[in-house]
This record gives C-alpha cells, sequence and structure tokens, in this order.
C-alpha cells in the first residue's frame, strides 16, 4: 500500500502553507529582492520604450529599431519574474508607486535627452539591473533556489550582453 503524504497544514487565511523546501523566511526574503529586480525590470522597460518613442537625429532608424527589440525583451522578461516571486507564496508588485520605490533605477527624464545620452541612459540601467540581479545569488545559492537562479541567470545574460551592446555605440574610433 502506497503511503500518503500528509495533508498541507492550513495557514490562519484558510490556505495551505507552501512547503517546497525553502523555508519561509528564506522565499521572503527571495521574493524581495525579486521584486527589486521586478522594479528594475519594468522602469527599464518604460525608459526604453520612451526613447523608442522620441528618438530623433541621424541614428533614429537605427535606435528606434533597437530600442524596440529592447522593450520587447523587457516586457516579455516581467511576467516570468513576477510568476516567480508568486511562486514563492508571496505578492509581486505591480504598481508605479511600488515599482519607484522598489527599482534603484531612476525614473527616465522628463524631456528626451539627445539619442546618445539615451543610449547612455540605458547603459546604466542594464548595468544596475545586472547589478540586483547579481546581488541574489548568495541568497538563493544557500537556499538552493534553482528556478531562481536560472532566472537570475537569463537576466544577468541579456542584461550585461544589451550594456555590452549599448556601450559599443558609445565609443571613440
Amino acid at each position: 500500500m502506497a503511503k500518503k503524504s500528509p495533508a498541507a497544514p492550513i495557514h490562519a487565511k484558510g490556505q495551505p502553507s507552501i512547503n517546497i523546501g525553502i523555508s519561509d523566511k528564506d522565499r521572503a526574503a527571495i521574493a524581495q529582492g525579486l521584486s527589486k529586480l521586478l522594479a528594475d525590470t519594468y522602469t527599464l522597460y518604460l525608459t526604453t520604450h520612451n526613447f523608442h518613442w522620441n528618438v530623433t537625429g541621424p541614428m533614429f532608424n537605427s535606435l528606434h529599431a533597437m530600442f524596440m527589440a529592447q522593450y520587447t525583451e523587457l516586457w516579455n522578461a516581467v511576467d516570468p519574474i513576477a510568476e516567480r516571486i508568486r511562486s514563492l507564496g508571496h505578492a509581486a508588485p505591480g504598481s508605479y508607486a511600488q515599482f519607484a520605490a522598489l527599482s534603484s533605477l531612476p525614473d527616465a527624464p522628463a524631456t528626451p535627452p539627445k539619442a546618445l545620452e539615451m543610449v547612455r541612459i540605458l547603459v546604466e540601467g542594464h548595468e544596475g539591473a545586472a547589478r540586483t540581479a547579481r546581488s541574489l545569488f548568495p541568497l538563493v545559492d544557500k537556499a538552493s533556489d534553482e528556478p531562481s537562479a536560472d532566472l537570475l541567470t537569463q537576466r544577468l545574460t541579456v542584461h550585461e550582453q544589451t550594456a555590452w551592446m549599448l556601450r559599443s555605440l558609445l565609443e571613440d574610433r
């Protein structure tokens, strides 16, 4: 006869507790860190989309297309980050106020800058998001949270590569 697993304990709110092999404390800390990465990603998405709309000058066509590819990638990244937060049993932030409080990145300038200044701002944004992602590795490693580590590795790859490509536009020949 197969051994039955015990029923999941019930929290005060009537919800089953989460028992995925990561302590409540570690899940909360990882979710908080991922919330910061989500805020950075969304802020960078908004800035990149803003620059896509407002870029001008001789590099218009190439930057307009590049920014569209970049904001599309960022838009597609927010859902997996938010869903990982939910998988850890926490609510994902989703308001502008929450993102502003959590993000390490500044909001886009009120007045659109010149094209190469847009590029510089985006380099700094991608580098900042990479730092946020990298800062979570000690915690996810300690908790053996491989799904979060995988997500962070994917985000680091994108942010570091995008920052390199954008930095290349700023180099003098």
